[in-house]
């Protein structure tokens, strides 16, 4: 997060402050047209360019492949560049690293019955994208694909226990409706998700972004860990910090049938530890890195970069609430050191 520097977070603070105060002043309302004026019949929605149709038919493919690829032994190299084929952003890193942390043996995946929120995209779109929530493994899970050149698994969070998908709006035909980036109708647009939450990841409560997200353990508990460990490093004499950032990670967002945002999106975290003192003051390699580093110990320094994908419910504007984190995986994707 620290990428982005305060002086963009006040920048956010002041942007929402903003958009409150605009939708609370005295602007006036569009007269109303009385229902027997209009004499024009109104038209017919164009055909999505992504029917419901279609999305069922690549998520069924979806999981043929990976269920093939995953249960296929040999060819290394050539497995992995097909993974690549059909995921893409958090997801290639995650997957990846499921690969090579289980020697090219992830486990196979059961999946249950899916339930599609298809937006509906005017032909053309240039990413169109969808998402399913099916029972993956015994937990309810929310998939994202978005299609570039082919259709492409973007996103993947397990529902948090306890926590249940908001209603999604849906049409007459059933599609659902994508919330713009930049829209300001909640209390957070789906643009600065990513930099909040890695603000609020990082400073918890003491941050100027307290309150927009609900405290909990993928929140303002990782910024207490964050210092705690900190601390802990200096006292053992080491240095020690953790930061998130948005990267270029896609976000994705549904609205939902309060006026809110269900926005999904992914996020990096960089921890780095150095040594301070004599360099018999070795670094332990946690067991989740030691598929990158077969070293028990390191005599310098230790960077690991882990991967996180989420789904939070933001509230509409008009009814202004601490956002909860719903739903959450993410895993270890990178770790070097000397």
């Amino acid at each position: 997060m620290r990428a982005y520097g305060r002086r963009k977070v006040l920048a956010l603070a002041a942007g929402l402050l903003a958009a409150v105060t605009a939708c609370s002043g005295d602007a006036r309302p569009a007269p109303s047209t009385p229902a027997a004026a209009t004499s024009t019949p109104s038209k017919s929605p164009e055909p999505p360019a992504v029917t419901q149709a279609e999305a069922a038919e690549e998520f069924a493919a979806y999981i043929r492949t990976d269920d093939l690829l995953r249960n296929v032994p040999g060819d290394f190299q050539g497995r992995l560049l097909q993974v690549q084929d059909i995921t893409t952003g958090g997801q290639w890193q995650l997957i990846q690293a499921a690969y090579l942390s289980s020697g090219y043996t992830p486990p196979r995946h059961q999946w249950g019955s899916p339930t599609f929120y298809v937006p509906r995209f005017d032909e053309g779109a240039g990413s169109p994208w969808f998402s399913v929530l099916v029972t993956r493994d015994d937990a309810p899970t929310l998939l994202t694909f978005v299609k570039f050149d082919r259709w492409r698994l973007s996103s993947a969070a397990e529902l948090l226990p306890g926590q249940e998908l908001p209603p999604i709006e849906l049409d007459d035909e059933g599609y659902a409706t994508a919330v713009a980036a930049d829209d300001k109708s909640v209390t957070i647009s789906p643009q600065f998700i990513g930099p909040v939450h890695a603000s609020v990841a990082e400073t918890g409560k003491a941050g100027v972004t307290d309150g927009l997200l609900a405290a909990g353990p993928y929140t303002t508990e990782v910024a207490e860990q964050i210092a705690e460990r900190r601390e802990s490093a200096k006292s053992d004499g080491f240095s020690y910090d953790s930061i998130f950032s948005a990267d270029n990670f896609p976000v994705y967002a549904l609205r939902t049938e309060d006026g809110g945002a269900l926005i999904q999106y992914s996020l990096s975290r960089t921890t780095s530890t150095q040594t301070k003192t004599a360099e018999d003051d070795y670094i332990p390699v946690p067991d989740s890195a030691r598929w990158a580093i077969s070293s028990p110990v390191l005599r310098r320094s230790l960077k690991l970069t882990e991967t996180h994908q989420y789904a939070t419910a933001v509230p509409p504007l008009t009814k202004p609430a601490p956002a909860p984190v719903i739903a959450h995986d993410g895993a270890l994707t990178r770790a070097s050191g000397q």
